[in-house]
């Protein structure tokens, strides 16, 4: 199984995967209207970093899912 079907089955299946996805993807969202600017702010170029990192916490966590996920189902 693809790393792209067992994201698939565990948004469907896993709660918290399932979370994190829209987390991530809320994030994403929220980095592409900062980019949009042309300039930023002190404040928003904070803002910029702190949701960086928050987007790669998801990204980690959701990665350590699909390790575990491999891992109990592997053959």
């Amino acid at each position: 199984m693809s790393d792209k079907e067992i994201m698939d089955l565990l948004i469907k299946e896993n709660e918290e995967y399932r979370k994190l996805d829209e987390e991530h993807r809320d994030l994403e969202n929220i980095l592409v209207e900062i980019d949009r600017k042309v300039y930023l702010t002190t404040e928003e170029e904070v803002e910029r970093k702190r949701v960086q990192k928050l987007k790669l916490l998801k990204k980690d966590r959701m990665a350590e899912i699909v390790r575990g996920y491999k891992k109990t189902h592997s053959n």
